[in-house]
């Protein structure tokens, strides 16, 4: 329905862990199917430039590019390189984030640090380096990959990520309001149980839930949902493809629960 034509796009994260379709990918390719031209970013440039080789395959646009988030130096120079290219940037997805096993007194401080560097730090480089040719443009849109594990429990430990999330969360409505009157609309998607390679392979997960396989423990997570099954790559790069567009022109600083209604009343 050519919802982002001719709009540039980046998407940090648009590689996969493992095989399959990850959010980021799945966002990457929606956007491209929508007209965008996709600037696919990742710490795996491998990874980033399957994704793009995906779109291109199916007639799209778009490149790839290798990226540390957690660099700043790495983030400045993709975003100045894609504004030097295209001459805009009109869409930034930050799709970047880790799971740590673990509560407050089983995580090593290390893995505390490593989480929200990758999970907040990150995001917030993306947009600080972005935000300002958005503003000289005249407007953009940013969507920021959250989880509900922002605003619930989700019986598993995971205090870093429940931290970092919720963090996220705030920044993203903060900065929302900040930039609203020039233009820069900032909204984050949280994502319930998604079926994804990355919660696949995720350490510990698995024990967590006291199962002793992966299949086990999707079935777990399939019965906690309302709808009966996990959400799909496919149902958070929606969401984000409305936020992104210009459909949501007047939406800015909402947090867009895409979880088959589990935070209703959340099933341990």
């Amino acid at each position: 329905m050519n919802e982002l034509q001719d709009k540039i796009a980046v998407v940090m994260g648009a590689g996969c862990t493992g095989s399959g379709m990850g959010n980021g990918r799945a966002t990457a390719i929606t956007f491209a199917r929508e007209g965008a031209l996709v600037v696919c970013a990742d710490r795996d440039e491998a990874a980033a430039a399957e994704t793009a080789e995906m779109i291109r395959g199916e007639g799209g646009r778009a490149g790839h590019a290798r990226v540390d988030v957690t660099d700043e130096p790495a983030v400045a120079r993709l975003v100045g390189a894609v504004v030097a290219e295209h001459g805009r940037l009109d869409v930034l997805d930050n799709n970047v984030g880790i799971a740590q096993v673990g509560g407050v007194t089983d995580l090593d401080e290390e893995d505390w640090d490593r989480v929200f560097a990758v999970n907040l730090k990150g995001a917030y480089l993306a947009m600080k380096h972005t935000i300002p040719h958005m503003v000289a443009q005249g407007g953009g849109s940013i969507v920021n990959i959250s989880s509900i594990a922002g605003i619930r429990w989700s019986g598993v430990p995971y205090a870093t990520y429940y931290a970092s999330k919720a963090a996220l969360n705030h920044l993203t409505r903060t900065t929302a309001v900040e930039f609203a009157g020039r233009g820069v609309r900032v909204n984050a998607v949280l994502p319930g149980l998604i079926k994804t390679p990355m919660v696949a392979n995720a350490a510990g997960l698995a024990d967590a839930y006291s199962t002793a396989d992966v299949e086990s423990m999707f079935a777990k997570r399939d019965a906690q949902v309302p709808m009966g099954h996990m959400g799909t790559a496919w149902d958070v790069a929606n969401a984000a493809l409305y936020l992104a567009s210009d459909r949501a022109a007047y939406v800015t600083g909402v947090e867009l629960v895409v979880d088959g209604g589990i935070t209703l009343g959340f099933a341990q």
